[in-house]
């Protein structure tokens, strides 16, 4: 890109504004009076300012934020949303400033209407208006690849002095009907609104022109000054000769004339035959100067970051000229397809596209204002401050706006940026879009959340409970189970933190090895994961429980379930667990323990749930976790089945209770899934379940405290045909809603 920096503020604001009082001034700016009337255009003006003041504001404030190199738009753009979707809205950018030199070359034809109804009228020739366009933009083309910006910012100052010159001679004129007229802004009126969006698609190309100065920001000595002062007193400037034009028609010519004559300011300015097609001829060919000078830019700074896929391309495209830095090979490539679309002679259909990738560009803008003063990086400290709701109000005005204009133009827009997103993706996957804005969002929402769910939580007496669970492990590399639940539980209704324990003292060597295990589990979990990962470095197991429970929860509210978990016929790591119970315990957590078994899990052959009548708190507990994790994909074409073990004159009345638990908590359980199982008096209940959940997926079963004082480690054990169990111990009966 440019090592040399040419320009000040001037070519920023020269640019900009003689984009803005363009074709459109003076081409459809009468139609657009006449066909809604002073009212009307007033509010397109407005309208359309809508979205271009913002977006002003908000170059204006990124651009005092960091240095803008080459590339205007699309350098804020991709350096804000990453380089595939900065190159996505950037070849759309490109593409419409290059078709826009052809648009406003063609509308300088205009300025020769005289010459083409002359030979009409005296010689019976129709002249198409290429005769004038291609050996224009031959012209043109030769000059901004032999010359560069130079030649066209020196050309800027004169075509806006000329600019100036016809608009002041457009207020001195009068015409008959304004000394007849008793127009007022008392008497104006807003006609035909259903027309009110077919004009505004015609008339809105007149404000898009607000950025082109922006595109010389790899040219300019202080980008950080220049584009705010330039782009927002053009913008601003724009807007209010736009208001004096509009009622300066109003009050000269009738609605009829300014409908039906385009050249309508010819008849009201002073020697308006001769001043006016010189202004509109100085006002497109600047407009085309403006457009032909950035668009090679913009193309020069997306070759740079390599967009397109073959490495030739971005090569050739990204180089400059030694002696002046001009981008000569982007400048060929945007004026030969400037050159087609002249030679093609008819882009109106086109023009309402340029349209749309410019709103898409400005809404782009717009938001990445927004993002950044919602996600309050520390790194953002513009110099030049705007509002939070303005940006917003721009970014919704955008695309709003392109809805109304058309529709189909704006679903097509759309699409065809999604399948270049798409393309972009494949060939650059190493590039990963949306890391640092979206990032500091999320934090700030993450946060803002946590501290709203924290506040409710204390104000209210009933909260429904959902389960926020950790679990700390050291044989993460060994096995997954424990982690695979903790996934089912976190999927769609609960939270859950897993920590890999590496036992030792914090130190730089250990917390250098916690990082790269951390970066292997991430690995291992791959994108499928509902589980907040990190690692705890302490010496003991105790030491690591005491920690991790006293952390904060990562849903904003604090954890309430610990998952212990461990292999079975492993009596060292359930003899760790039991010693740590009361610790958890003291804490008001629930506990489940896991006792992993080897065995692939038979998902279809779903979740057996164990309860007893005497122990309803940890009922509770395992039905809803049982639901909780049915809700995970890998448990999908599987179902819930709740076992009651009882003597059989108690039948009756165990199963009417079940039956009135599972109608009343409104879970996908039918009378089918219930089972009472009759104990004979020589079975162990540990037999029946054996016998009866050998092929479960997972079985849950309760435990108290009590019993695990008096029993131990048995407790857990004489289970050995069944696979995973998950023990669970309530510390409160739960309500099931």
């Amino acid at each position: 890109m440019s090592s040399t920096k040419k320009f000040g503020t001037a070519p920023v604001f020269f640019t900009a504004i003689s984009t803005i009082l363009g074709a459109i001034l003076f081409l459809r700016f009468g139609f657009a009076t006449g066909t809604l009337g002073f009212w009307g255009v007033i509010l397109i003006v407005l309208l359309g300012h809508l979205v271009t003041i913002p977006t002003a504001l908000s170059i204006s404030e990124i651009a005092t934020n960091k240095r803008v190199e080459g590339g205007g738009e699309y350098f804020i753009i991709s350096r804000s949303f990453g380089l595939n979707i900065g190159a996505t809205i950037g070849l759309a950018l490109f593409l419409s400033q290059a078709i826009s030199v052809a648009f406003y070359v063609i509308a300088f034809t205009e300025a020769f209407e005289f010459f083409f109804d002359y030979m009409k009228n005296t010689y019976d020739i129709y002249l198409p208006r290429q005769i004038i366009s291609i050996p224009v933009m031959i012209l043109l083309s030769l000059l901004i690849i032999r010359k560069g910006a130079n030649l066209g910012v020196k050309a800027l100052y004169y075509v806006v002095a000329i600019l100036a010159v016809t608009l002041i001679l457009f207020f001195l004129g009068s015409t008959n009907y304004a000394q007849e007229t008793s127009f007022s802004l008392a008497n104006a009126d807003f006609r035909n609104f259903d027309d009110f969006f077919i004009v505004f698609a015609i008339i809105f190309p007149a404000f898009t022109g607000m950025t082109a100065g922006v595109g010389l920001s790899g040219d300019l000595k202080d980008p950080g000054k220049s584009i705010p002062i330039g782009t927002t007193t053009a913008t601003i400037a724009g807007m209010i000769i736009y208001f004096f034009i509009a009622y300066k028609l109003s009050a000269n010519a009738s609605p009829n004339d300014l409908i039906n004559d385009q050249f309508i300011m010819s008849q009201i300015a002073l020697w308006g035959f001769f001043v006016i097609p010189i202004g509109l001829a100085a006002s497109t060919i600047s407009s085309a100067l403006g457009s032909v000078m950035v668009a090679p830019r913009t193309l020069q700074a997306l070759a740079s970051d390599d967009s397109f896929p073959l490495s030739k391309v971005n090569n050739w495209l990204s180089k400059e000229r030694k002696k002046d830095n001009e981008p000569t090979n982007a400048s060929l490539a945007t004026v030969i397809i400037a050159m087609v679309f002249v030679i093609m002679g008819d882009i109106n259909a086109v023009a309402e596209i340029i349209s749309m990738f410019f709103m898409v560009t400005y809404g782009s803008l717009n938001l990445i204002s927004f993002l950044n003063h919602f996600g309050s990086p520390p790194s953002y400290r513009p110099s030049f401050k705007s509002k939070w709701y303005i940006s917003l109000i721009g970014f919704i005005a955008s695309f709003w706006i392109m809805f109304k204009i058309n529709m189909t133009y704006a679903v097509m827009a759309i699409v065809l940026m999604s399948l270049l997103y798409i393309y972009i993706s494949y060939y650059h996957k190493s590039r990963k879009d949306l890391a640092s804005i979206f990032a500091n969002t999320i934090f700030q929402l993450n946060r803002n959340l946590q501290i709203f769910l924290q506040k409710q939580t204390q104000r209210k007496e009933k909260v429904e409970w959902r389960p926020s669970a950790i679990c700390i492990s050291k044989n993460s590399f060994e096995r997954d189970t424990a982690f695979r639940l903790l996934n089912w539980i976190s999927y769609r209704y609960g939270f859950g933190t897993y920590l890999h324990r590496i036992e030792g003292y914090y130190s730089k060597s250990s917390y250098k090895q916690s990082e790269k295990e951390l970066a292997n589990l991430l690995k291992n979990v791959g994108n499928n994961n509902s589980v907040y990962v990190d690692t705890i470095i302490s010496p003991s197991y105790t030491s690591a429980i005491a920690q991790a429970i006293q952390i904060p929860g990562i849903a904003g509210m604090e954890n309430n379930m610990v998952i212990f978990e461990f292999e079975k016929g492993n009596q060292e790591d359930l003899k760790e667990i039991m010693d740590n119970f009361k610790l958890v315990n003291a804490g008001d957590f629930d506990v489940c323990i896991l006792a992993s078994d080897r065995k692939r899990i038979n998902y279809k052959n779903g979740i057996h749930v164990w309860i007893k009548n005497t122990d309803d708190a940890n009922a509770n507990l395992m039905i809803l976790l049982s639901f909780i994790i049915l809700g995970h994909p890998d448990w999908k074409k599987a179902n819930i089945k709740i076992f009651e073990i009882c003597k059989e004159e108690n039948g009756d009345q165990v199963k009417a209770r079940l039956k009135e638990l599972v109608s009343s908590c409104r879970l996908p359980i039918t009378s089918q899934n219930i089972e009472i199982v009759y104990q004979k008096e020589d079975v162990s209940p540990k037999a029946i379940i054996n016998e009866y959940s050998s092929g479960a997926g997972l079985t849950i079963i309760g435990f108290r405290e009590e019993l695990l004082s008096h029993y131990g480690s048995e407790l857990f054990d004489g289970y050995d045909d069944l696979g995973n169990i998950l023990f669970v111990n309530s510390f409160s009966k739960k309500r099931i809603e």
